[in-house]
């Protein structure tokens, strides 16, 4: 259907060619009033070029809004530029036209009535700095005509009448993308049932599952070929990691701590540590857990206080750590702990690849200096979550990252940009189960006659759910490709954690509203995926800390 008239009100339709001609020439005026609020900002919290951080903090309303709004403008990017591909291929149908149209009318007026931060917080263009011309300027012809025509409720009554048969648009995957993709829907669907068992009996993921998963590469998935790897990139993580937090976000999970743990070897270690880690990451024989969080720091590492003394030929390790996944049952810790007492910050942090025996239920942490326990969690169980006391713990002085101190924090930051961009491949799956168990019970409940999806308001719902999570899908790509042609992608992997988590738990609390009661009762999927999406929104970068990020990344000089 490449030149067919989209769904319209009385008015006259958009057909194709009218909406590409629409996009192009909406995309440099959005770009316009984005770089307008930059600037705004800039001459507030960096007006001598470099950024003030006392001023971005007192700007944090602001700052953040930008993020946001950067965030929807390269999402419009994205969406347009997977548009174009799709219609080169000969594949840009019905469905793809009309998510097209629906993201740019809702983003764009968004951008110019207010963007919601949060539940709570609204930030319209006056909050930026951006003055009342230059918000003028924004509504030009074609984002007015966008804004009026894109995400009515015409279009998205068409939308779901679209998607009904289980058709969710082309994701824009090449061949083998498409061919990984298939492999492992199929292995997601066939845990699906069981890991809802899972989530209400609170039971580990079997190990069973850990290795089969480990048979497919997972686990080595980017680790280069030279380690035992498959040599892959990180779109194929996403990928597979979509695919798999699809049926549960357990299982998109488990390759996570594998790819920090492989990512830090590789970049930051010893050849010796390369040879002797990364081969056993990849093959599943190791299973890692990332250990920097601790009781009173969350966020902010520069305040870790866990301590490594050196004695000879060990380090002892003495300090608390928390929210540590999955770690009774793994092998290896990469652990962030202070070397240097005197030095404050950052600077003074060092990364170790501290090794422990496999624990039990019964005993947990069976290694001399080291307890903890579990720590009972809304969702996002099957790997469980512990909390860690360290006592005089033991980590071999060869086990130190590329044996060095002081660079713990700098080598776990060339980590930031992959592990932001695979939990936004979490996020973009359980946005898509979210989806897919309220379409699939709007279809089978029946109230006054007929199925809820019939209801405009039930219809409508699921088809913005739709249209959002391929914004999302298609910014994570994005930033997978750029990550995979070995470009900076900091502010781009944070922007699409950003988006695919508010997705996620969007969508969660729209499917669990379509099914009403049901959907409070532990037997329905839903109320699972409502409390695993709730937790995208915290770990790997809080919402608020990555827009802060995001915005400190824009305002710093050589990233406009």
């Amino acid at each position: 259907m490449t030149d067919a008239a989209l769904v319209s009100t009385d008015q006259e339709a958009l057909t194709l060619p009218d909406l590409l001609t629409l996009t192009a020439a909406a995309l440099p005026a959005a770009q316009a009033f984005e770089a307008a609020a930059r600037a705004a900002l800039a001459r507030r919290v960096a007006p001598g070029g470099k950024v003030d951080a006392d001023a971005l903090e007192r700007e944090q309303f602001a700052a953040h809004g930008l993020a946001w709004l950067s965030t929807y403008v390269a999402s419009l990017r994205e969406m347009d530029n997977w548009a174009r591909r799709l219609q080169d291929e000969g594949a840009f149908g019905e469905l793809e036209q009309l998510m097209l149209q629906a993201a740019f009318g809702e983003y764009l007026q968004q951008m110019t009535g207010g963007l919601a931060i949060s539940q709570v917080e609204v930030v319209r263009p006056n909050d930026l700095g951006v003055s009342t011309e230059q918000a003028a300027a924004l509504r030009v012809p074609p984002v007015e005509r966008l804004i009026e025509r894109g995400n009515t409720a015409a279009v998205r009554l068409r939308l779901a009448e679209l998607i009904a048969d289980g058709s969710f648009g082309a994701r824009g995957y090449d061949e083998t993308e498409a061919m990984i993709a298939e492999q492992f829907r199929k292995v997601a669907d066939s845990y699906a049932e069981d890991a809802h068992h899972w989530h209400l009996a609170d039971d580990l993921i079997p190990l069973e599952v850990i290795e089969q998963l480990s048979e497919l590469g997972v686990f080595g998935l980017t680790v280069p070929e030279e380690w035992g790897g498959l040599g892959m990139g990180k779109t194929a993580m996403c990928v597979v990691t979509e695919e798999l937090s699809r049926a549960y976000i357990g299982l998109g999970s488990l390759g996570t701590r594998s790819e920090i743990a492989a990512e830090l070897i590789r970049l930051g270690g010893t050849e010796a540590q390369k040879q002797s880690y990364l081969p056993r990451i990849a093959s599943g024989e190791i299973l890692p857990t990332a250990v920097f969080t601790e009781p009173n720091t969350g966020s902010d590492l520069g305040s870790l206080r866990t301590r490594a003394v050196r004695e000879g030929e060990i380090y002892r390790v003495t300090g608390n750590k928390t929210w540590i996944t999955h770690a009774a049952r793994t092998d290896l810790m990469t652990l962030l702990a202070r070397t240097d007492p005197d030095e404050a910050g950052y600077k003074g942090l060092s990364m170790f690849l501290a090794e422990k025996p496999r624990g039990t239920d019964e005993a947990p942490f069976p290694a001399e200096g080291m307890t903890g326990g579990e720590i009972e969690v809304l969702g996002y169980r099957g790997m469980k979550e512990y909390e860690i006391g360290f006592d005089g713990f033991e980590v071999p002085a060869a086990n130190l990252l590329g044996e060095a101190e002081g660079q713990g924090f700098k080598q776990l930051m060339a980590t930031f940009e992959p592990a932001r961009i695979q939990t936004a491949a979490r996020a973009v799956g359980v946005a898509q189960n979210a989806l897919e168990l309220g379409l699939s019970y709007a279809q089978e409940r029946k109230q006054f006659g007929k199925a809820l999806l019939a209801f405009p308001r039930v219809a409508g719902k699921l088809a913005w759910m739709a249209v959002e999570t391929m914004v999302a899908r298609q910014l994570t790509l994005f930033a997978a490709r750029e990550k995979d042609s070995d470009r900076r992608c900091d502010i781009e992997a944070g922007m699409a954690k950003l988006l695919a988590a508010r997705v996620a738990w969007a969508n969660a609390d729209n499917a669990l509203q379509v099914h009403g009661g049901n959907g409070y009762a532990l037997e329905y999927k839903i109320s699972r995926v409502l409390c695993d999406a709730r937790i995208l929104n915290i770990f790997e970068g809080a919402a608020e800390i990555q827009a802060h990020v995001i915005a400190r990344g824009l305002l710093s000089p050589g990233r406009n």
